[in-house]
């Protein structure tokens, strides 16, 4: 009786496995191989057209090697000349052709030019790999003439800044000798920043008639130069010690 009493579905560990679920089922196990066995063969696909596309590279490199080498030695047979010993040079003299000279006598005595060409362009058409080189080196030639062209602008354009701002400094100070000279007030100017000065010489315009007027009175007038600096005792003085009326001449 005591068996009878006994649950025998009390203890259900014993009918279970002890193992995980998932590596008991076998979907997800084929599942996993599936995709592991996907990923591989991704993976050596990839490499053979890597190593498809290499071969393609390697083969195309030596194909145009052996063009480059065969167009030499065309090249090189067509600059010499024909033997004598050629049946077809022994006819032409028994013909009477003299070697250097032109057929008939009036022909033309160089050969008609050869230019090999790989590509399936039209006769008359210059080869494509050619014109493109061609229109780079144009290309490159517009683009340094163009920064030529700015640059000597530019540098002009400096210059003439350059000689305007020149032509004010003479000015103003020819026109200070010539108050002293004068006996007249000297007006001091107070010194500026190069911005404001920049502002009131555009400002003020002063033309190189002007300098010149001024320059040319101190010389008549008080035998004086502005760039040597110094009062000549005479006008003669003058015009055998000084250079010329301009800066540029000292």
């Amino acid at each position: 009786m005591a068996d009878e009493d006994d649950d025998y579905m009390g203890d259900l560990s014993k009918f279970l496995s002890s193992q995980p679920e998932s590596s008991t089922n076998p979907l997800a196990q084929k599942g996993s191989n599936i995709s592991n066995s996907s990923k591989a063969t991704g993976v050596q696909s990839s490499k053979k057209r890597q190593k498809f596309r290499n071969w393609q590279e390697q083969k195309k490199l030596k194909r145009e090697i052996k063009q480059v080498e065969e167009d030499q030695r065309t090249l090189a047979n067509l600059e010499s000349a024909i033997p004598q010993s050629n049946i077809g040079f022994k006819m032409l003299k028994q013909m009477g052709y003299t070697p250097g000279s032109g057929l008939g006598g009036s022909g033309r005595v160089e050969p008609v030019g050869v230019e090999i060409r790989r590509s399936r362009a039209g006769i008359g058409r210059e080869d494509p790999v050619k014109e493109k080189m061609r229109k780079e080196e144009e290309l490159v030639r517009e683009n340094k003439k163009k920064e030529e062209e700015l640059m000597a602008d530019f540098g002009c354009r400096v210059k003439e800044r350059w000689r305007n701002k020149r032509v004010v400094v003479n000015f103003h100070k020819a026109k200070g000798v010539l108050d002293q000279l004068e006996n007249k007030e000297v007006v001091v100017v107070e010194k500026k920043d190069d911005d404001e000065e920049d502002e009131e010489e555009e400002e003020e315009v002063i033309t190189e008639e002007d300098l010149l007027e001024i320059l040319m009175k101190l010389r008549d007038n008080f035998q004086y130069c502005l760039f040597c600096g110094c009062q000549y005792e005479s006008m003669d003085a003058l015009l055998v010690n000084c250079p010329g009326i301009n800066e540029d001449d000292h």
